[in-house]
């Protein structure tokens, strides 16, 4: 039963998100890179106030640019981090959350069978550490030698990189203990966010964004769907194995995702080279001076 049960919300989710990404172009104008047009918009809203294009007018500049990219990545990890943390709290503090934890994993023991215990095990490794440097190691060979960009391997350390410092930070602050139905369980250290979750959000989207980059409308969108689905299997299998609450794995999939959207934004998306979007707006930003000066 808590493998048909992961099987369905995967395949659930995955269908509904590659169905999005696949309607998506249509419902929108299509473009070619989606981060250099939000970054043409701020670049654009700057360019229309002179105080606020003057005071930022040196970490603009394109020299600069990517060291302002990352600074607002990090800081916007960092919010992410310390607001997980505030979450951590609420959840042992507020007896709502807690009873659907305790519902959600007494449930998972009650039904878990040496099949499923074995099919869950076999499903969480795909979130684990150990798997995901190898796959990574895997993807950066292969899309460094066919895209020919040195920007491969940087951006995934840095994605895979960072939710891994990210998610360790926020387990040490916030302390929280894991469930007792699995004696492994205590064994694992801190409980809060569900790391496996969090790197399997993190990397299978890495994954998509890269092998999708050259491919048409149907492929990327069925290796989104594909990536959601199988960080959410990793994500349920947590919980089902009684080694994660429920809260956790989803401030997991909210850290890996997160983290994944804001290097995604550092890195141009499919542009796929460091502060891109940063120099777009610097540009846009800029250009009325330029014209002006002329």
């Amino acid at each position: 039963m808590p493998l048909v049960l992961l099987l369905v919300l995967a395949l659930t989710v995955g269908v509904v998100v590659g169905l999005v990404a696949w309607r998506y172009p249509r419902t929108a104008r299509p473009s070619p890179a989606p981060a250099l047009d939000t970054a043409r918009k701020v670049g654009e809203t700057v360019r229309r106030h002179p105080r606020l294009r003057s005071a930022l007018a040196a970490r603009l500049d394109p020299a600069t640019a990517t060291g302002l990219a990352l600074t607002l990545a990090l800081a916007f990890a960092i919010g992410g981090g310390l607001l997980l943390g505030v979450l951590a709290y609420l959840v042992r503090t507020n007896s709502h959350l807690v009873a659907v934890d305790n519902s959600v994993a007494k449930w998972g023991n009650l039904h878990a069978s040496a099949t499923s215990t074995d099919g869950l095990n076999l499903v969480t490794q795909l979130g684990g550490i150990y798997t995901v440097i190898v796959l990574c190691v895997v993807l950066a060979i292969a899309e460094t030698i066919i895209e020919r960009s040195v920007w491969v391997t940087p951006f995934i350390v840095a994605v895979v990189g960072g939710e891994e410092i990210l998610t360790l930070t926020v387990k040490q602050v916030t302390d929280r203990v894991r469930p007792t139905f699995n004696p492994a369980a205590a064994t694992l250290g801190p409980s809060f966010p569900s790391g496996h979750s969090a790197t399997a959000a993190a990397f299978y989207a890495t994954a998509a964004l890269l092998l999708g980059r050259r491919r048409g409308r149907s492929t990327r969108a069925a290796l989104t769907g594909l990536a959601a689905g199988l960080a959410v299997a990793v994500a349920v299998s947590r919980v089902l194995l009684d080694v994660h609450w429920l809260t956790d794995v989803i401030a997991g999939l909210a850290l890996g995702w997160g983290w994944f959207a804001l290097c995604a934004i550092a890195f141009g998306g499919r542009i796929l080279r460091f502060g891109a979007a940063a120099e777009t707006a610097a540009r846009v930003a800029g250009s009325r001076e330029v014209v002006a000066s002329k």
